[in-house]
């Protein structure tokens, strides 16, 4: 079974930290995860998204914690640890905070992810979670208007040689009908 076949199984094809059922991706909980599914969690376009760009987070949309910081999965609680660490100014993370217990080595991994969160920002991953470099080829996997160049970029297209846009992990810039473009990273896989 793939590491998305477990996660999806394990939460029933729902983020694990808010809930929602769309747009669902792995998400490799830092800073030591393999891809094993122990070390991954499954979340949503938005979670991921505020937990990458601590700068665009909605204080509002993590009072999901309440539930989901009580999973009895490992990763799952780091990842809850980790955002009510991060909120904990707004007064009522800390308060969920106060009540959460880790056990010391779960404990351990949520501290480990702290701190290098610059790091973290600026990792580039496909829709499978591979992790994009400079020079990397990558297929499209939606039909993409672009916009200002007046044609479709078609699912299933390579675009080789991409760059990555170095303070946005969700861009690359590829080039499509010789065209440079800047394309969302979750719709592109890796080529092999």
């Amino acid at each position: 079974m793939s590491t998305e076949q477990e996660l999806r199984e394990r939460s029933g094809s729902k983020c694990e930290l808010c809930g929602t059922t769309e747009e669902l991706d792995i998400y490799e909980v830092p800073p030591h995860s393999d891809g094993n599914a122990d070390q991954c969690v499954l979340l949503c376009a938005t979670c991921r998204g505020q937990i990458e760009n601590p700068d665009k987070v909605d204080a509002n949309h993590w009072r999901c914690l309440n539930d989901s910081m009580w999973s009895q999965v490992p990763a799952v609680q780091v990842m809850a640890w980790r955002m009510l660490n991060r909120l904990s100014a707004e007064g009522w993370p800390q308060e969920l905070l106060d009540m959460l217990y880790l056990d010391e080595g779960t404990l351990a991994w949520a501290q480990a992810g702290e701190g290098s969160g610059e790091e973290e920002t600026v990792r580039h991953r496909d829709c499978h979670g591979a992790l994009l470099e400079t020079g990397d080829t990558v297929i499209l996997t939606k039909d993409l208007d672009v916009k200002g160049a007046n044609f479709t970029a078609k699912r299933g297209t390579p675009v080789r040689g991409i760059s990555l846009v170095p303070d946005n992990p969700e861009q690359i810039e590829g080039r499509v009908e010789g065209q440079r473009i800047v394309i969302l990273t979750k719709f592109v896989k890796k080529s092999n």
